[in-house]
């Protein structure tokens, strides 16, 4: 029974690999069919070329531009690249005034223009605040989660006063949207009252009916709704603001902020309302006209809250001055939204920067002087990025494309070639050796090499088009690199079932017992792996993020093939003739090993001493025909 429950798992397991195997192959064809991908990884700078263009700010009137200014520049146009799915690019200044960008491949005009485009800072206010729970296609309806709410995050901080507590939001269910207290009472089966449940039999009441899912239309309505008052407290007309309410109900419904490159298709109109994302890539919104604009920021800066007395407190805040002009309209906004503190979310404002929401604090009190306070839950570092974003985050300037030139490869197809060929010496070494050492057991390390490659060659294929990820020499070294710490798996699990033949146990039994030993002893190896890639990852450069990157992926996919692969296959060899009768070029030849015959039971409980003589292969034989 517990022999056929071990091949029966194992069958599981091959089967599990098989099926990644083939998802990722459809996976690929389909992306290279429709999504326009290719059938190769992509590569970087150093080892493809790309395009190098040298970028001049042009800023209104002519003003000199500072140092805090084209920093802020290079950061805004880093995320601009990656925002359009272009890994491995270098950005930096070039003689205190122009920006080189260099970018892997030929980019597209979308790409330049976004590039080019000078960044707006923007405040809003907020009619809808929503945190999406879950990636469904957009105008599709879900089911509530348990319990019936979802949690909705406190906003990055607030004017005047302390952080707002995080709330409990209503339910999300369709679309990514937020239900409405007013919608989901009209739309939630009525729940009859605990005196007048019905019991069961056994005693226990029966289950009240689930909420009933809102349509969209149903949803785009309550938004609407809900969007038409906002509209209506800036003084806009009752047929104007239905109008407005009613196309942003319907863009924010469609908008699904996990999809990557949603908020590129968000209109962004200074005089009419716009449903947008926040930083977290969770929260919905559905904002008004802009009000202020991101020029009339004066300063901004971060650090502790000073106390009554003058002294630092141990609350972070970002301190935010307005210019003269700003201040007056900072004061009518901040009037109206203390008169809406008992209807949420209309008391809050939204930080807009390139149509992305980085802070929607709520207001506390009315600012007069255009100076305002910012705190929440901010670290140092949260605060100071914020202050930085709200700083510069209106950059006046856009940029003039003063050279655009083809740039060679840094390395070339000669180190390309030198790479892949110090790895398959490596691994060619590494067969050499298991077939060596291991001798037909040596093609189960093989086959797992072979597994392991493919696995990850489709895997940063699939990642090159999904998620713009570039192979660059650094990745290549990370991924011949991990040749070794897959054969030091197979070569733990190999191990510990010699040594449990050698103990006198049969293979089968020496199987399953060497696997329980070994198991731990790989998962902790690759988890000090795995440690290690993601502490270079974090704090080394882009470079070395590359090899970063391809050592943790390749250490997943060595425990995925371990688990999946090597250890099923050496289950279901341990019951064939070959292997479970120790012949010599198995690899696990009991006689070769110099297995010790196991203990014999003398009744009672007793067993007696093993002896000291060795086991042939003919009293194995025996043995190996009752196992199998």
């Amino acid at each position: 029974m517990a022999r056929s429950s071990a091949k029966k798992s194992a069958l599981r397991s091959l089967s599990a690999l098989l099926a990644l195997a083939i998802g990722l192959i459809l996976l690929v064809a389909g992306l290279h069919q429709w999504g326009g991908g290719q059938l190769t990884p992509r590569l970087g700078l150093d080892l493809e070329g790309g395009t190098e263009m040298v970028l001049a700010p042009v800023t209104e009137g002519g003003a000199a531009v500072n140092p805090g200014q084209l920093d802020r520049a290079v950061e805004i146009i880093r995320q601009r690249i990656d925002a359009n799915g272009v890994a491995e690019s270098e950005i930096s200044t070039q003689g205190g005034r122009n920006i080189v960008v260099a970018i892997p491949g030929t980019p597209s005009q979308d790409q330049l223009e976004a590039i080019r485009k000078p960044s707006q800072l923007r405040f809003r206010s907020v009619f809808v605040q929503d945190v999406e729970t879950g990636t469904p296609p957009s105008g599709t309806a879900t089911t509530p989660a348990p319990g019936g709410t979802t949690g909705t995050p406190a906003p990055t901080g607030t004017t005047g006063t302390t952080g707002k507590t995080a709330a409990t939001a209503p339910p999300t269910t369709a679309a990514n949207g937020v239900v409405p207290d007013a919608l989901r009472a009209a739309t939630t089966a009525p729940t009859t009252p605990p005196a007048t449940t019905p019991a069961t039999p056994t005693g226990t009441a029966t289950a009240t009916e689930a909420p009933t899912p809102p349509t969209n239309a149903q949803l785009e309505a309550s938004i609407a709704s809900q969007a038409s008052k906002g509209l209506l407290t800036l003084g806009w007309d009752q047929k104007k603001a239905d109008a407005a309410a009613a196309k942003v109900a319907k863009e924010y419904v469609a908008l699904n902020c996990h999809q990557p490159g949603a908020i590129d298709e968000v209109p962004d109109l200074k005089d009419a309302p716009m449903a947008t994302c926040g930083e977290d890539g969770a929260t919905k919104y559905v904002l008004g006209p802009v009000e202020i604009d991101g020029s009339e920021i004066q300063d901004a800066t971060s650090g502790y809250q000073p106390g009554p007395n003058g002294q630092p407190t141990s609350i972070v805040e970002v301190a935010l001055s307005f210019k003269d002009t700003g201040r007056a309209k900072f004061a009518e906004v901040t009037r109206r939204l203390v008169g809406q503190q008992s209807q949420p979310p209309l008391d809050q404002f939204a930080v807009v920067l390139d149509k992305r929401v980085i802070t929607a604090p709520q207001a506390r009190a009315v600012i007069t002087d255009g100076r305002a306070s910012i705190t929440g839950s901010f670290t140092l570092d949260s605060a100071k990025r914020l202050a930085q974003q709200l700083k510069f985050g209106a950059l006046p300037m856009s940029f003039a494309l003063q050279t655009n030139d083809t740039i060679t490869p840094q390395l070339g197809e000669e180190q390309l070639r030198l790479g892949l060929l110090a790895g398959v010496i490596g691994l060619l070494l590494v067969v050499v050796y298991s077939l060596f050492q291991y001798r037909a057991l040596g093609m189960v390390t093989v086959l797992s090499l072979v597994v392991a490659t493919g696995l990850t060659y489709l895997t940063l294929v699939v990642l090159g088009t999904t998620h713009g990820f570039r192979l660059t020499m650094a990745g290549v070294t990370g991924t011949i690199v991990a040749i070794g710490v897959t054969a030091d798996s197979f070569i733990v699990y190999f191990e510990r079932i010699r040594d449990e033949v050698r103990e006198g146990r049969p293979l089968v039994a020496a199987v399953e017992t060497g696997w329980k030993r070994a198991r731990r002893t790989i998962i902790i190896a690759d988890a000090v792996n795995m440690l290690a890639a993601i502490v270079l990852y974090v704090l080394a450069s882009s470079n070395v993020r590359g090899f970063a990157f391809t050592l943790g992926l390749t250490t997943l996919i060595d425990l995925a093939v371990v688990v999946l692969f090597t250890h099923p296959m050496v289950q279901l060899l341990a019951r064939t003739e070959f292997f479970g009768h120790g012949h010599k070029w198995s690899g696990l030849d009991p006689e070769r090993l110099g297995a010790k015959e196991a203990p014999r039971y003398r009744g009672r409980g007793q067993f007696g001493p093993a002896p000291t003589t060795t086991v042939t292969r003919t009293s194995r034989l025996a043995e190996g025909k009752a196992q199998a």
